[in-house]
């Protein structure tokens, strides 16, 4: 792990209200954040497009979507790639969850979220999940030769799912 790039990251960190976005995900579509806070949000933030560990790592988010499914969360993913080479790239990969074009202005909301590699003009790796009102439940930054895998995540739901059975949660 370069620690010097690693330090420079600062991901909001859980209890924070996470930043509301509006992305597109096709040249006519965009999806807005707030709108989906009815369920657990997942945000997976990446380098980028055709980088082989970022393949990887959606590839295998895709083949856990029924886990997802269960714990009734919305994966999203978002890169700095426009979103036409999302396309191209979701379908080679057979992605089917969004991919989200943190595109113009240029990682503004990788920026927001403290996961932008000014040096590189890439988001670094890093996951968040968000519940409630948009509360960040979990987050984390990676090195970006790293697939984080989908432990992390699936724990952080299953717990928010459990907080939200007992009695007078929620």
């Amino acid at each position: 792990m370069d620690e010097r790039m690693e330090g420079q990251l600062a991901p909001l960190p859980a209890g924070t209200v996470a930043p509301d976005f509006s992305l597109p995900h096709t040249p006519q579509a965009h999806l807005t954040l707030h709108r989906l806070y009815e369920r657990p949000v997942v945000l997976v933030f990446y380098p980028l497009d055709w980088e082989p560990v970022s393949r990887e790592q959606l590839a295998l988010y895709q083949d856990y979507a029924g886990e997802f499914d269960h714990f009734g969360a919305r994966l999203l993913s978002i890169s700095i790639d426009h979103c036409l080479s999302h396309a191209a790239f979701a379908r080679d990969a057979q992605v089917r969850f969004p991919l989200l074009a943190d595109f113009h202005p240029r990682g503004a909301v990788a920026q927001a979220y403290g996961v932008y590699r000014e040096e590189q003009g890439v988001s670094a790796r890093a996951l968040f999940v968000l519940h409630g009102q948009g509360i960040i439940h979990f987050s984390q930054a990676y090195p970006d030769l790293l697939n984080p895998g989908v432990d992390d995540l699936l724990t952080t739901l299953e717990a928010i799912t459990r907080d939200d059975e007992l009695p007078g949660a929620g």
